[in-house]
């Protein structure tokens, strides 16, 4: 690596640790070659990201990872799921190069690969966020749960949104959505465009009402298969992190 695409990193990583990565992203290139036949779009926000693979034609489902992410003197991903290699779940890399340029392309190189994303959306509004599943009403009664390493998560920057559900413990993973979405006044719809055990739901169109009661996303509606729910999603570092952090103090005790 010359001196001088050091100095070009060494610029460009003070300059994105200055920024806000929250928003979605496109995989454009790899390896310098355009994306064509696939889409993958990764989404950051509030610390975490996520990104899943699909079909262009077809929506046949292909990979997704996510995790935590830190940009501090570099840049590094830790994988709570990971359907291409699961031994990657704990571990945290780091990628050789990870830089801004043009104002919207991100280039990261790790692994031996090279891959260039664009920035498609930065749009907010107040489900903007990192959610953790913690409530479903059954039987007209709402059964709370507490998210371990089993859970389910989803994602929400950008105008886009996924979720996840994933052991972070054993590597296994269990599903997979996500797509568009839009929230206003009450109203949540999700515009599916790829769902990992049946891509025949891709196209779908499925409206919610919703309502933050307590900094928790009360979500209700029907589900993809047409069955009624209601169900609860808290923030994701309240209601996973310090569940953790507690149990962790437990144990000491």
């Amino acid at each position: 690596m010359n001196r001088l695409f050091l100095a070009i990193l060494f610029f460009t990583w003070n300059f994105l640790s200055a920024q806000n990565m929250d928003g979605a992203w496109q995989l454009i290139y790899l390896d310098e070659k355009p994306v064509e036949d696939t889409i993958t779009i990764k989404i950051y926000q509030d610390g975490y990201f996520a990104y899943a693979s699909w079909d262009a034609n077809t929506n046949e489902f292909l990979s997704a990872a996510g995790g935590e992410f830190f940009i501090d003197s570099g840049y590094s991903e830790k994988y709570d799921f990971h359907t291409s290699d699961s031994t990657l779940v704990g571990r945290e890399i780091t990628f050789e190069g990870f830089h801004r340029y043009d104002g919207l392309v991100l280039a990261e190189i790790g692994g031996g690969v090279e891959k260039a994303w664009k920035r498609i959306s930065v749009n907010k509004n107040n489900l903007s966020g990192t959610w953790v599943f913690t409530g479903r009403e059954r039987d007209g009664k709402m059964q709370r749960s507490t998210p371990g390493a089993r859970r389910t998560i989803k994602i929400l920057s950008g105008d886009r949104f996924q979720w996840i559900a994933f052991n972070s413990e054993t590597g296994e993973f269990f599903g997979t959505g996500g797509g568009t979405y839009s929230a206003e006044n009450g109203k949540y719809t999700e515009n599916i465009e790829f769902f990992s055990r049946d891509n025949s739901r891709a196209g779908a169109k499925i409206p919610f009402d919703y309502t933050l009661n307590d900094n928790e996303w009360h979500h209700k509606g029907k589900s993809s298969k047409g069955d009624p729910m209601y169900e609860i999603w808290s923030p994701y570092r309240v209601a996973y992190e310090d569940e953790n952090e507690n149990e962790e103090e437990d144990e000491d005790e």
